[in-house]
Formats: structure tokens, sequence, C-alpha cells
């Protein structure tokens, strides 16, 4: 198998040497190609010759013109750079030489493994574009055959590459991103728990040629992104109308201290939203979204079935404008929430006795208070919300009780 260096396998591709591809040189004035060949021909028919049977071994041969031809410089000339020069080309020689060998026991190997693979290049180009993206470039690293496979638009319709995050960067992403064209349908990119290489300047060929690979592509999933912002990410969406899953952790733009505020910019562009995650990096502890983004936000994703909203500021007047505007919704994640004592769910299974929701998650919501949760669950035991299945309202602060104390035994 002709395998190339797997410690290339997310690196983006270099310039080729002109002593790995001297084809791509210019051919000098008055240079016979023909004389050349005849010559190298001669040269390789030596190859015949048993290398280590006598004095005459091709090794000596080499030995014996070598310091022939330097001594003759030395009386005519006694230059030594000329003798110097003379030497540096033999290494060029015997390095094309090595080099141009290396090629043809790749394509040999290439037509073997051609010969001798069951499967057609149509049936291997499925079978790759079933393989995650790690799995994908590495089998693209086995041999030529399965480089070219691998090359295929369909290989890169869903593009993870969280499992290698050390070892991708912008270069990496966005050939990727070109190879897949409008065949890319998810794609998945950072580091789920760590600070991330990539910034956002690696989404650019989403938008890119009027949105040509993000204009199709349906989930997008962005994990701790250098200099990730609102402006950025509304500069991706506004090429993804067809996006119905986003997942965005960690917002690192100072200038917006409640990305809440934010959200009808963001899913303007994306009225076919089904899932929506968006987790706040810096903890927001100041209520700023107004109602009228509310709305708006809830207006542009009619269709939403699971939304979670982590560590950021909202009271309970705007929690209940979500939960109330999402006529869908079947799953609610408002962990880590600063400014909801949780009175929001008051009555909210009379107001929405026919909702869907199946599951809802308050934990570590630091103001959430003992006696609310209380009157929830007997709302739950009285027959409300009957199709909610999953409640959690665990908090590693406590829940407050009466006198602003704070219980990790509630009642």
């Amino acid at each position: 198998m002709d395998a190339p260096n797997p410690k290339r396998i997310f690196r983006a591709p270099s310039v080729t040497s002109s002593v790995e591809n001297p084809s791509s040189l210019p051919l000098a004035p008055g240079f016979n190609q023909s004389n050349v060949d005849v010559t190298v021909s001669s040269f390789l028919s030596l190859s015949d010759l048993p290398l280590f049977s006598s004095p005459l071994s091709i090794g000596c041969s080499f030995d014996r013109v070598l310091d022939k031809v330097i001594s003759s410089d030395a009386r005519t000339s006694g230059d030594d750079f000329d003798q110097d020069r003379f030497l540096d080309r033999t290494l060029q020689l015997a390095s094309l030489l090595y080099e141009s060998t290396k090629r043809c026991i790749r394509k040999r190997a290439t037509l073997q493994n051609s010969i001798s693979w069951p499967l057609l290049p149509e049936l291997t180009t499925k079978v790759f574009s079933m393989l995650d993206t790690k799995s994908l470039m590495q089998a693209s690293a086995c041999c030529t055959m399965f480089n070219k496979c691998a090359m295929d638009r369909v290989c890169y319709s869903h593009i993870d590459l969280t499992l290698a995050a050390k070892d991708v960067d912008n270069g990496v992403v966005c050939i990727m991103i070109h190879r897949a064209g409008k065949e890319l349908r998810s794609l998945k990119l950072g580091c789920v728990s760590l600070k991330s290489l990539l910034t956002r300047s690696c989404l650019a060929p989403l938008y890119f040629n009027h949105g040509f690979a993000g204009g199709l592509l349906r989930s997008l999933h962005l994990y701790n992104l250098i200099l990730m912002d609102r402006k950025s990410i509304c500069d991706v969406l506004a090429a993804c109308s067809n996006l119905t899953d986003l997942k965005i952790v960690g917002f690192v733009s100072r200038d917006i201290l409640n990305p809440l505020e934010q959200l009808a910019s963001v899913t303007r562009n994306c009225r076919l939203m089904e899932h929506l995650f968006l987790e706040n990096y810096y903890r927001s502890t100041a209520d700023l979204t107004t109602d009228s983004n509310l709305v708006e936000f809830v207006d542009d994703c009619p269709n939403l079935t699971s939304l979670t909203l982590q560590h950021f500021a909202l009271n309970d007047a705007r929690a209940r404008v979500i939960i109330n505007g999402f006529r869908q919704l079947k799953y609610i994640n408002l962990s880590g929430l600063h400014g909801i004592s949780g009175c929001f769910l008051r009555n909210l299974g009379h107001n929405c006795g026919d909702s869907p929701l199946e599951t809802l998650l308050l934990r570590n919501c630091y103001t959430l208070e003992e006696r609310e949760v209380l009157l929830f669950l007997n709302s739950l035991l009285a027959g409300d919300f009957k199709s909610i299945r999953h409640v959690d309202v665990s908090s590693n602060y406590g829940l407050l009780s009466d006198g602003g104390n704070r219980t990790f035994e509630p009642k």
C-alpha cells in the first residue's frame, strides 16, 4: 500500500517541491528529451548486473568515476567551487532517481490495489460516505486509490472534526467545506471540553459564492470557537436558510452582556429551526432582553421542538413568554439561569394544557425558590401537563427557602 505520512492527515497541503514533481519545471532551450531518455534507459539497464559480486560492482564504478572526475577537474582548474557544484548536481540526480522510483512504486501499488480490491469505485465511495470524518481521513491516507475515492463530495456531507480538534486548523476546515460544496448537510467544529484552536473565519466558505456550501446545511454545531460573536453567527446563518439544528457553545465576545437579547437577529433567517442550543460563555447577570426581541424570536421559530438556553439572565415573565410561545416544544433546558424564581411555572398547566412538553430542566438556577418548585410539583400531581415525563430542579447552590436561606433538602 502506498501510504502517505499519517501525521499530515489533518494538515493543509503544502507546495510540491521541484524534486517531487520535476515535470512541472520548464525545459531549458535546446534540451533534447529523447537523448536524455536514451541515456537514462542505458543507465537503468545496469540494474541487471550483480551489485556486490566483484570489484566491478556498480557501487565501485560510481566511486571510481567520481574520483576520476574530481581529480581531472583539480588538475585542470583547481577550483574547489566547481568540484562542490559538480557533487551537488550529482546528489540532485540521485535524489531525482530516488523520487521517481518511489512514484513508480506507488503507481504499481495503486494498480495492484485496484485489481485486488473487491468493490467498484462507486461502492467504495458509498462506503466512505458512511464513515466519520476522522476515519475518512485515515482511510484516504492508506493509498492513492482510497484517496481518489475519498475526494468525492458525498463523502463530506457530514463533517465532524470535534474528535480531532487538536489536529485541525482553519485551513483544513475550509478545504473540507469546499470539497463538500452543495452536498454539505451537517457540520461540527471546535473542541467540546477545551478552548478551540479554530476561529470564526473557518466558517467563511459557508457564505462564500452566495452561500453555495451553506444553502442546504441542516445541522451546525460550534464549540468554543475563538472570536465567535453575534455578527459572525448572523453572517453564517444568513446563508443557511435550511438549518434545522443549531448548537453554539461559547460566546466569547464581551461586548454582548446577554446574547439572549440578540436571539431575534440570530434566528431571523432560519425559520425551519427545530433544535436550538445556546450556551453563554460569560455568565450573564443583567436581564437586557426586551419583550419585542422575544416575540420576534418566537415568531421566527414556529417549528421549534427543543430549546436549551444555559447561563443567561432571564426573568420569570420572559421565561413564561418563551414556554407559552413555542407550541411545539417538547424539550426545554433553562439550566444556569439568573433571575428566575420559578413563579413562571404557576398555572402553566392550565394555560398550556395541550402542550407536548415532555422534559423540563432547571438545574443550578441560582434564584429558584423552594416554594415555587413545590407548587409546580403539586400541579403535576393534580394532572396538569399530562405529557411531562422528566423534571430536574436540582441545584448545587440549594433552593431559596423562607427568609432568604438556602436548603439542600427541599420539603
